[in-house]
């Protein structure tokens, strides 16, 4: 595997925040992103914390950025 392959892969950095309504300083509620990759693709989820968005619409990019931050908070850090 690629020593850096998480660069070569164009991710816009940034766009699962905005579109949570929640600063990129702050982290991510894990709750939060457990919810959405939960949820049905077309519904909208009510969020559990109290940081960004109150309702939120779970859409298929929603729901890929949200299991992509899932994945890269649980990987092991060297």
């Amino acid at each position: 595997m690629t020593a850096r392959w998480i660069q070569k892969t164009g991710l816009k950095k940034g766009a699962l925040s905005r579109q949570l309504g929640i600063p990129e300083e702050e982290n991510i509620p894990i709750t939060l992103l457990e919810k959405i990759r939960r949820a049905e693709i077309g519904t909208v989820i009510r969020n559990p914390t109290k940081t960004g968005k109150r309702r939120i619409k779970v859409t298929r990019k929603l729901k890929r950025r949200a299991v992509l931050a899932l994945t890269l908070k649980r990987m092991r850090r060297r």
